[in-house]
């Protein structure tokens, strides 16, 4: 009977530990469902209802405030702004801004520059934050990333300018032109040198004002909803006529060779634009009495193959801090020399829109002294048609050969 009852009692005593131990486990898991995570900080607790799926679709990055300043909801771009770490609001103007919208319940606004997350270096970002109370205990930071819209409108800025000084320029040359010849009215001599200016400035103003609409078409339109396999060599052809007579002018001997048969794909006429653009810079450049190469292949690359097209000349080349920024629009490498040829600066930029347009690149090789040779890659007609338009990897960076007609093989000169 006695062991009867001692087994009896453990078996109560160990009963009775079991159902503690469930039930302080229990209580720990409970605990444990109930603590906040990152993303969402007790959101359901203490958010009204509805806040949460509003802010989860907002395009602005969301911010949720408690009395205490403690971070009750923040969207995955507040931390990707680095606005929030470690639980807390990390922007101290911000922050600010949010409690003294608790304290009056006033609506706040504010445009901020921030540094970028992790290097504390380079472009800041551009904010802006607006602050309003949410209920009676907490406040919603609203931010709006300005960056990129602050960045377009300095280039727009930067080209109005441009465009009015290079208007300027002709249009003032031809008032003043016009009072001389009326003042010169008697002297047939006069008048007709003055003229004579009158149609360089008034050529140059038309020229400018065309390339400012080519450029502004290849910007906005999408070359590749009208396009076509174009050959190559009809493309050659067309902007060695396009230059024909200030070759002969120089008496610049222009040669064209390559593969036979070439054909990209694309729009016909920016592509006869773009390459009538470059071969037009390689004669205006070149000093009289040398010679401008155009040379096409086929290059195999791992997205599909790919037209080479290269426009080699012997002229002044272009130096290293000058070749970083010659496909900027109205950037000259020499300003005098281009006011000398008609250069408005605006044809680089064109080629390096209808090549990046037409999914492809262009680089350049030169040395001062030397020459320069421009080489567009395009995407050859029969290959994959929707390459993706950056692919660094896909392509030589080192450029074609220093010597100045390496890409022209077999060159057949054209009369």
């Amino acid at each position: 009977m006695d062991v009867n009852a001692a087994v009896a009692a453990a078996a109560a005593i160990a009963g009775v530990l079991t159902g503690v131990i469930a039930m302080l486990a229990f209580r720990w898991s409970e605990r444990d469902q109930k603590r906040p995570t990152r993303t969402s900080l007790h959101t359901d607790a203490v958010l009204p209802p509805g806040v949460d799926t509003v802010l989860s679709v907002l395009r602005s990055s969301a911010v949720v405030l408690d009395e205490a300043d403690a971070v009750v909801k923040a969207s995955s771009a507040a931390y990707a702004l680095g606005l929030v770490r470690g639980g807390k609001l990390a922007v101290e103007p911000m922050l600010q801004m949010a409690r003294d919208t608790r304290r009056d319940g006033e609506i706040r606004q504010v445009e901020l520059d921030l540094p970028r997350r992790g290097t504390g270096r380079g472009e800041a970002l551009a904010v802006s934050a607006r602050v309003a109370p949410l209920g009676s205990r907490l406040v919603l930071l609203l931010v709006e990333d300005l960056t990129e819209a602050r960045r377009i409108e300095a280039v727009r800025r930067d080209f109005v300018a441009n465009v009015s000084h290079e208007l300027k320029t002709p249009v003032g040359a031809l008032s003043l032109l016009s009072e001389a010849v009326m003042d010169a009215s008697d002297d047939p001599e006069a008048v007709q040198r003055f003229a004579g200016r009158m149609q360089i400035e008034a050529t140059r103003l038309t020229n400018l004002v065309q390339e400012l609409i080519d450029l502004s078409r290849v910007q906005n339109d999408d070359p590749l909803e009208d396009a076509e396999p174009v050959r190559v060599d009809e493309l050659v052809a067309e902007a060695v006529d396009r230059c024909r007579h200030q070759a002969g002018t120089k008496q610049i001997t222009m040669a064209a060779g390559g593969a036979d048969d070439l054909r990209v794909w694309g729009n016909r006429g920016q592509l006869a634009a773009a390459l009538g653009n470059l071969v037009e810079n390689a004669v205006n450049y070149s000093p009289a009495r040398t010679r401008v190469g155009i040379a096409a292949r086929q290059i195999t690359a791992p997205g599909g193959d790919m037209i080479e097209i290269a426009v080699t000349d012997q002229g002044i080349g272009i130096s290293d801090k000058d070749r970083e920024r010659i496909f900027e629009r109205f950037y000259r490498v020499d300003p005098a020399r281009s006011r000398a040829t008609g250069g408005t600066g605006l044809g680089l930029a064109i080629v390096k829109h209808v090549v990046a347009s037409h999914d492809g690149e262009v680089t350049v090789w030169s040395a001062e002294g030397q020459g320069s040779t421009f080489t567009i890659r395009l995407p050859e007609a029969g290959a994959a048609r929707d390459r993706a338009q950056q692919h660094p990897d896909l392509y030589d960076e080192a450029g074609p050969d220093p010597s100045p007609f390496a890409p022209l093989p077999a060159p057949e000169v054209l009369p």
